[in-house]
């Protein structure tokens, strides 16, 4: 598959250029460049994904449970899963053909939002998202602080103060979660962390936990504008007494390594990570 999300301005040449260089190793199956086609039922055995890191959570959202092994083509800015810049990509190409790659699996989730959970039967579920990189709930206007009781395995862990509260996976730890002060996990960890977004308090740190956890937020006051937020895209409005909650999920996100990428090269380029600040003779 060759999907593309984002600027068409630069998808859709990028993927006209790849064209012939895949054709000459593989048979294309499916062609999706910002039409958000589901992927669901799709017979592929790699999917080319161009734009950035925001294009490959939507490819691994519309793979849903099938997830295809994730190549993934930088058109954008930082690129911590869209690795390869569009050279590089060319260049790699045939040799994962041939075979000289991995594949790593990553933790996903399920953000499932329970409401009525204590009523009788445990309440209905009118929204299920599955995500790659994070969970969020956040305020809108008038952007006052909001109360999150955060629950693991059903044991209160304690209630937060504060603008938001993501549970983010290692993928996603580089993201909002990095914004927010919260720590980076390797990509391979089997872990969520938790961090507050401006908490209202001096005794504030980030949580990391199992993965094998069921993790639950609720609001019990929320305003109008409180709201759900998975990979970025807005879920759901919060009703009083909803249950955000965030579990593992059985499909695990495949992405394509190649020789020369390592995590921490990753990390040091797109991070800026210049070492030493000693000046050197």
């Amino acid at each position: 598959m060759i999907l593309g999300y984002g600027r068409p301005e630069l998808v859709v040449p990028e993927s006209h250029r790849l064209r012939p260089l895949v054709e000459e190793h593989a048979d294309i199956v499916l062609v999706d460049l910002g039409k958000y086609l589901d992927l669901s039922q799709a017979e592929a055995d790699l999917a080319i994904v161009l734009g950035g890191d925001g294009a490959i959570l939507r490819a691994a959202n519309h793979m849903g449970y099938r997830q295809v092994p994730v190549l993934g083509g930088n058109l954008g800015r930082l690129g911590f899963l869209a690795d390869l810049s569009p050279a590089e990509l060319v260049a790699a190409f045939p040799k994962v053909c041939a075979g000289e790659f991995r594949v790593a699996e990553h933790l996903m989730f399920e953000c499932t939002v329970v409401r009525g959970a204590d009523a009788p039967g445990g309440g209905e579920v009118p929204h299920k998202r599955l995500g790659l990189n994070e969970t969020t709930i956040q305020q809108g206007l008038p952007f006052t602080m909001v109360e999150v009781h955060l629950y693991v395995d059903g044991e209160l862990v304690t209630t937060y103060s504060c603008d938001g509260l993501i549970v983010s996976t290692p993928i996603g730890s580089t993201a909002h979660n990095l914004s927010a002060g919260g720590p980076i996990l390797r990509k391979d960890l089997q872990a969520f962390v938790i961090s507050p977004i401006s908490p209202h308090t001096l005794t504030n740190r980030p949580v990391i936990d199992s993965a094998d956890r069921v993790y639950e937020m609720i609001v019990r006051q929320p305003q109008d504008s409180t709201a759900v937020v998975v990979d970025g895209e807005v879920l759901c409005g919060l009703a009083p007494g909803d249950r955000v909650r965030i579990q593992r999920a059985a499909a695990q996100f495949r992405l394509v390594e190649v020789a020369g990428h390592g995590y921490y090269r990753t990390l040091r380029e797109k991070l800026g990570w210049g070492g030493s600040n000693v000046r050197r003779a």
